[in-house]
């Protein structure tokens, strides 16, 4: 619900903050004096048009803020975490800023977030019916939603939408298998022939690039053996002079037991020549090992290079992916030979998804027919009162079988007959203004809190009315607040003397009357009766209208 409106700087409206409570709220005042205003105001934070003539004169930019109590599993909260908004606090905070040159920022939670997606949780927590009939519950999409409400059917629209995407996967599982076995089909022949080549050829992935290597290596490995022999014959060969180093290592140790102090440093530098010579002549060798090859093998490796390359080729693919393309022939063959059997299971298996469907879809129409009748019963029971005693209202429930959807086979929307002999029609098209509002209240009573948002708004739907229909709307604005918040724009003393809450729109002289604002407050009892009765007398109060106001108050208590 909303618990607070806060405005600034918006047209006629300097600075002002509307607390709201549970129940019905009426906003009254006199003609101009602010009240399209402020639902002008209102539908801006909800995400409506924005307009450079919002903004206060002299002002760069205006703002209005909408507070909402929220529960965590509203619809609101889930547009949120679609877009990455997850909030945990019950609070839901709207903040629309209106600069003067036409461009306008939205914000929820103080968080930056598209226009889009502020009318989206605006509509999600607000319904506005009156002079904003853009944001009312006349758009025919919303109308199978809200038979459902009404019939309690969401639980069979969900298990036909989870159905519907069996009913999908199935039918697109078969059409790609189909698709597919087609392609392969047409190039059965050259799948086998290349199937059969590649896997002969049996390529391995990074088999290039080492082959190339080893290659290379032996290619160069056969210019450089005789300096690695020449090199490995004077370290470790018969000219090596590890031989006499170590003959004279041993003597000079001999001769150090009386002289150690002479001996010693030379004998460590001796033998670490020693070890480093015998280090070189074991490298030397391994190298030598590695340049020793067999001249096939070499041409073997030549050989396997020019065949995979040839392939590369031929089959237009990098020689790294040979491997991967030898599988997929593979498994093209492999379908080709398997698939009519797979194509079978997965015909049966759409078909059994299609009839499932179907099933459900057509028990969802009935149902739908069935309760179709009881909400044109029930709304038609509420038309008289209101004024409406010679009009009709209409579920259409129109059924395509082929045309089937997520929800199933219906269309639903509602229609109006306004007078006997007249053709029925859409409710939005028939229904003039005021007959429109009292179609949707009668039809929100009915539907009362299933299938609505939190508050509804109401702008003068009383229009026109007086006397018994005057207190039947505001009687059935009442019964409507017993299960979600309402706020009626209202010129009818029958519907003020409803309300829980009374707020009056003024309008003030400023600066000795140079500029005005306009101020909105909440009443008091004995301002409460002092308004009803300036509504029911006009300028002029008379003691007789404050009589018929307390009489009203009373009668709305009773």
């Amino acid at each position: 619900m909303l618990a607070r409106l806060s405005i600034r700087d918006i047209v006629l409206i300097e600075r002002l903050d509307i607390e709201f409570a549970t129940g019905l709220a009426v906003l009254t005042g006199e003609t101009g004096a602010g009240k399209s205003i402020l639902l002008d105001a209102f539908a801006l934070a909800l995400g409506g048009r924005g307009d450079a003539g919002l903004v206060r004169h002299g002002a760069e930019q205006g703002q209005v803020t909408a507070v909402f109590d929220v529960p965590n599993d509203h619809p609101a909260t889930k547009i949120l975490a679609e877009n990455g908004l997850d909030e945990e606090s019950c609070e839901m905070i709207l903040r629309r800023v209106q600069l003067a040159d036409g461009r306008t920022r939205a914000f929820i939670n103080d968080q930056s977030i598209s226009v889009q997606t502020l009318k989206a949780v605006g509509a999600a927590l607000v319904e506005i019916h009156g002079q904003h009939d853009e944001r009312a519950l006349v758009d025919a999409a919303t109308h199978r939603r809200l038979l459902d409400a009404f019939a309690g059917l969401e639980k069979d629209v969900a298990a036909v939408e989870s159905l519907w995407e069996a009913r999908r996967t199935a039918n697109t599982a078969l059409e790609e298998h189909r698709a597919a076995m087609e392609s392969a089909a047409r190039e059965a022949d050259y799948l086998r022939h290349a199937s059969d080549e590649l896997k002969q050829l049996s390529p391995r992935d990074g088999e290039e690039t080492a082959l190339a290597s080893r290659r290379t290596t032996m290619m160069q490995g056969e210019k450089i053996a005789s300096d690695l022999r020449e090199a490995q014959e004077a370290v470790g060969g018969n000219h090596s002079p590890v031989a006499a180093l170590s003959a004279a290592v041993r003597r000079l140790e001999r001769r150090g037991v009386n002289s150690p102090a002479l001996v010693e440093p030379a004998v460590k530098a001796i033998d670490a020549a020693i070890n480093a010579l015998e280090e070189a002549d074991q490298h030397l060798q391994a190298a030598l090992a590695a340049t020793d090859f067999d001249p096939a093998e070499l041409e073997r490796i030549e050989e396997r290079l020019f065949a995979l390359r040839a392939a590369s080729r031929k089959y237009s693919t990098p020689v790294d992916g040979l491997a991967a393309l030898a599988a997929k022939y593979a498994a093209d063959v492999v379908l080709i030979d398997a698939g009519a059997s797979r194509l079978k299971k997965l015909e049966l298996a759409a078909i059994e998804a299609d009839g499932r469907y179907a099933a459900a879809a057509k028990k969802l129409s009935m149902a739908r027919q069935k309760s179709a009748e009881k909400l044109n019963k029930a709304v038609n029971a509420e038309l008289a009162p209101l004024k409406l005693e010679r009009a009709k209202f209409m579920t259409q429930v129109e059924t395509d079988e082929a045309a089937p959807g997520p929800q199933g086979f219906d269309r639903v929307e509602f229609w109006v007959q306004t007078n006997p002999g007249t053709k029925p029609g859409p409710l939005m098209k028939v229904a003039s203004g005021g007959e429109l509002s009292r179609f949707l209240l009668a039809l929100k009573v009915v539907l009362s809190d299933r299938g609505s948002a939190p508050t509804l708004v109401f702008d003068e739907i009383d229009t026109g009315v007086g006397g018994a229909v005057a207190d039947a709307i505001g009687g059935r604005l009442a019964r409507l607040a017993g299960k979600v918040q309402v706020m009626a724009v209202t010129h009818a003393p029958q519907v003020a003397a409803r309300a829980d809450q009374h707020l009056l729109i003024s309008k003030d002289a400023l600066d000795k009357g140079k500029r005005v604002a306009t101020r909105v407050n909440a009443l008091a009892a004995d301002h409460r009766r002092e308004e009803i009765a300036r509504m029911l007398a006009g300028a002029e109060i008379t003691a007789e209208a404050r009589a018929a106001a307390e009489r009203l108050l009373k009668a709305a208590t009773a």
